[in-house]
């Protein structure tokens, strides 16, 4: 593959069975070039700590890809209103939250803006029909704000393990033809 694939994982880590775990394994068992990054205190994150991991690790690590789930998505965004980064080759937007979050223990969170640059040559948004952290209305909203292109998946939840999604052979064709 010869790419470099950074895994940003949300609220509560993506653990195995998760699929960011499960890809991070079968990218690595390839010998590709993985960075599955563990956020401190995933339980009760705090956006400058989370910031200055991320940022520390795209220094380090420079990645061509770059898989946000969940809060992570929020993190990106954040990072690319405030800072300037690196152009990546592709970005995935896997399950964000609402951006009008109200679950206190991610507060630092939210309101968050739409940056006017992802900082990505190719995006790809991945949606729900019925994520319980984002509406389908919201999610085309979004998708139109970033005037990226949007992949929705028929009920698949917030895409994590607890929707199904442990190994997710679709995703890891994906990132492996990028």
């Amino acid at each position: 593959m010869g790419k470099k694939v950074l895994l940003l994982h949300g609220w509560g880590g993506s653990d195995f069975p998760h699929w960011q775990s499960w890809l991070a394994g079968e990218l690595a068992r390839d010998y590709g070039c993985v960075n599955f990054l563990h956020f401190s205190d995933v339980d009760n994150p705090k956006l400058d700590v989370w910031m200055h991991e991320l940022t520390n690790t795209l220094d380090d690590f420079k990645p061509d890809i770059v898989i946000c789930h969940s809060l992570a998505n929020t993190l990106w965004f954040h990072l690319c209103s405030q800072k300037k980064v690196r152009e990546i080759e592709k970005l995935y937007l896997v399950a964000p939250p609402s951006m009008r979050c109200s679950i206190a223990e991610l507060s630092e969170f939210f309101p968050v803006d739409i940056p006017q640059n992802l900082n990505a040559k190719d995006t790809l948004l991945i949606t729900s029909t019925n994520d319980p952290y984002m509406t389908q209305k919201e999610a085309t909203l979004l998708e139109k704000k970033l005037d990226i292109t949007m992949k929705v998946i028929q009920n698949g939840g917030h895409l994590n393990a607890d929707s199904g999604y442990g190994k997710w052979e679709w995703m890891l064709h994906e990132v492996q033809s990028v």
